[in-house]
């Protein structure tokens, strides 16, 4: 049998999900107990790979692995993230963790849905091959989809495109969202230290104070998005954390702060950069001080591919509601080192929220095991669009 359709392949490879649903949710629970962190990502893969008996496998950045279903030729890959975080479960639920780490970013529904759509995949003469990228660190630095990139899988592979799809409860329950273009911020983080003379509290005119000028450092940067950047594009500066001195009565010698900005576009990137350095060594200077500012660059702009995303809209109507808003934000993901290589879409995949409910990256974040069906639909539609999208299969 061969599919003639891309409708065709994906109402098989939808039927074929169902199949494998219950063992995904048993493995989404198993995995959900014993999370790593990234880079030691040890029985996970393991776990994974176990599941996939009958698939190639190759290990990829460290602890991770590709699983390829299909012999030569182009290739559409599928990714999933492997690691937890370092936070300590409060969901309750008899399949929590207990070792100080936890799934909280929903990485747990992400690796069971692509097992059932992978193993669905096994059981379809499909027209091109799929390629399952299990990818490590993805919630540390340094990341390891640039280490993906730079072992040249995608190369070897001849990926022609690559889709994932990330839970989110900023979007309703059991809708996708696959938008165009900007769909998540590039992340850098930023430090000051401020240094001053430290001496005694009583006597601050034989001192230069580096908490005040911290605290001055503070303010200017909350103006640097209102006056420096264009309302339109999304921009965040945040101050996360503060450390200055240990007693009541002494003033210190240093204080520093820890931040992140979050660009959605290069130019802004850049003033944005120079604004923090600018704002840090004149406030210091002003008061008799100095400043030292580092900037480290994390994941860059996440683009989505239009003709992938258009494609793969087209098969996601089929089977799942679509986000009538489109959904965008100042998070990021390293999938964005992806998509200056191969044509790349991230979906959405809506989880839902109450009033104050959790968010990701929370102690009780906890997405129901139906999340893992629909999350599992949308990477097959997203293998179906990459196909389209590729000319590998008519629409």
């Amino acid at each position: 049998m061969t599919f003639q359709s891309a409708a065709h392949l994906l109402a098989a490879l939808s039927s074929a999900i169902d199949v494998h649903l219950p063992a995904a949710i048993a493995l989404r629970r198993e995995l959900h107990r014993i999370p790593e962190l990234g880079g030691a990502e040890d029985e996970t893969p393991l776990r994974l790979q176990a599941e996939l008996s009958g698939l190639a496998t190759e290990t990829i950045a460290g602890t991770g692995f590709a699983a390829r279903l299909g012999d030569g030729g182009p290739a559409i890959a599928l990714r999933t993230e492997l690691d937890g975080l370092p936070i300590t479960e409060e969901t309750g639920v008899a399949w929590a963790s207990h070792n100080g780490a936890m799934h909280a970013c929903g990485h747990d529904i992400h690796m069971s849905a692509m097992v059932a759509v992978l193993r669905a995949a096994q059981t379809l003469p499909l027209p091109a091959a799929v390629l399952g990228v299990f990818q490590p660190r993805e919630e540390v630095n340094p990341p390891g989809a640039p280490d993906v990139v730079a072992e040249g899988v995608l190369t070897r592979h001849d990926v022609r495109a690559i889709v994932a799809a990330h839970v989110q409860p900023q979007v309703a329950k059991g809708v996708v969202s696959a938008e165009f273009g900007v769909v998540n911020a590039a992340a850098d983080e930023f430090e000051v230290v401020v240094h001053g003379r430290g001496g005694h509290g009583a006597y601050p005119q034989a001192t230069i104070d580096p908490i005040p000028t911290l605290a001055s450092i503070v303010l200017g940067l909350q103006e640097l998005v209102s006056r420096k950047i264009d309302p339109m594009h999304p921009t965040v500066v945040t101050v996360g954390a503060i450390r200055a001195g240990s007693a009541a009565n002494v003033i210190p010698s240093r204080a520093s702060l820890r931040g992140t900005v979050r660009t959605t576009d290069e130019a802004d990137r850049a003033t944005l950069h120079a604004e923090i350095r600018n704002v840090a060594t004149h406030a210091a200077q002003s008061r008799g001080a100095t400043a030292e500012v580092r900037i480290v660059e994390g994941e860059p702009v996440l683009r989505n591919d239009p003709a992938l995303v258009r494609a793969t809209r087209t098969a996601l109507s089929e089977l799942v509601p679509l986000a009538t808003t489109p959904f965008r934000s100042c998070g990021s993901d390293d999938f964005a080192h992806f998509c200056d290589r191969v044509p790349s879409l991230m979906m959405f995949v809506g989880t839902g929220r109450e009033p104050d409910g959790p968010v990701l990256h929370h102690a009780r974040f906890l997405p129901p095991d139906e999340t893992i069906a629909v999350t599992a639909r949308a990477l097959a539609a997203g293998f179906v669009g990459g196909l389209v999208s590729q000319g590998l299969l008519p629409a």
